[in-house]
């Protein structure tokens, strides 16, 4: 049984919602397109459509590079069903979604040059009416399943039109990222402890490799195809600071989330993609995920 790997991108602002600077999309994606070509793997990028808008440079780089073109919404936003609140950060209502995606999809396209196909939402929040939109915009995969959360699908699936959680016979496919679906949780009801961001720089590359076989044989104790969908960011790659001062606050991140940040988090990843080479893993696009399942 073959084992798929997605690695996910998700180009946005530096520490997602929390600064509206943009260091890790122009020193960050460098880094990890010559990782990528060095291992002779390819990822997928998704690209905010404002984080295109700022860099178009950097979006045709990945264009031209032997890698997926994806988008993450309009802005590092709410689009899809909220599974805990953030201050400051209210979800987009649902007739708002397609609108905003398509805008967003318009902006990927004019500054990358390639009209993207594969969506996943910020925060891996997803919902019904984030698939009902991508489908009639023309997009073959959306990874927004947050397995930690809902904890039903476990592979790639093809979602019902009214409720995007359940198989049912809509074109689009759905990517569950990651978890450990093994593991006893200390964190009811959400079970994050589960997802397994950002291990690979905080506990480092054989940690994770562990929690990815563990993974792989319970997906096929299960009898499905394991897919390993990853999800990184490109300011993980180059040296964060401890707090960000702008406007009128200050943010200070938890520890985990700039932990590792910069060298270790090369290190680390780039050892993740060899240890994953060394077991036959199938490295895929999410676009060619599509095409295969």
């Amino acid at each position: 049984m073959s084992v798929y790997v997605i690695i996910g991108v998700d180009v946005e602002t530096d520490i997602g919602s929390f600064t509206p600077f943009y260091e890790g999309v122009k020193k960050g994606v460098p880094i990890l397109l010559d990782m990528f070509s060095k291992q002779k793997v390819s990822g997928t990028f998704y690209f905010t459509g404002e984080s295109a808008l700022q860099n178009p440079q950097i979006a045709k780089q990945v264009a031209k590079s032997n890698n997926e073109v994806g988008c993450h919404s309009l802005y590092h936003e709410t689009v899809g069903d909220e599974l805990f609140p953030i201050p400051g950060v209210k979800p987009l209502l649902p007739h708002e979604v397609k609108d905003r995606i398509q805008l967003a999809t318009e902006w990927v396209e004019k500054y990358s040059g390639v009209r993207p196909v594969s969506f996943r939402s910020p925060r891996i929040w997803g919902s019904t009416a984030v698939v009902n939109a991508l489908e009639e915009l023309g997009y073959v995969s959306d990874a927004s399943y947050a397995m930690y959360y809902y904890r039903n699908q476990f592979t790639a699936y093809h979602p019902s039109k009214t409720d995007w959680t359940q198989k049912g016979d809509m074109r689009i496919l759905e990517i569950p990222n990651f978890a450990d679906m093994t593991m006893k949780s200390k964190d009811s009801p959400l079970e994050r402890d589960r997802d397994q961001w950002p291990l690979f720089r905080t506990k480092g590359a054989g940690y994770t490799m562990k929690k990815i076989k563990s993974f792989v044989e319970f997906s096929k104790g299960k009898g499905v195809t394991p897919v390993v969908c990853l999800y990184i960011h490109p300011w993980e790659f180059i040296k964060v600071s401890k707090s960000y001062r702008y406007g009128e606050a200050t943010v200070i991140p938890h520890k985990f989330i700039t932990y590792g940040c910069g060298k270790r988090a090369i290190c680390e990843f780039n050892k993740l993609i060899s240890l994953m080479k060394e077991e036959s893993y199938t490295f895929v696009t999410a676009a060619r995920l599509a095409d295969i399942m």
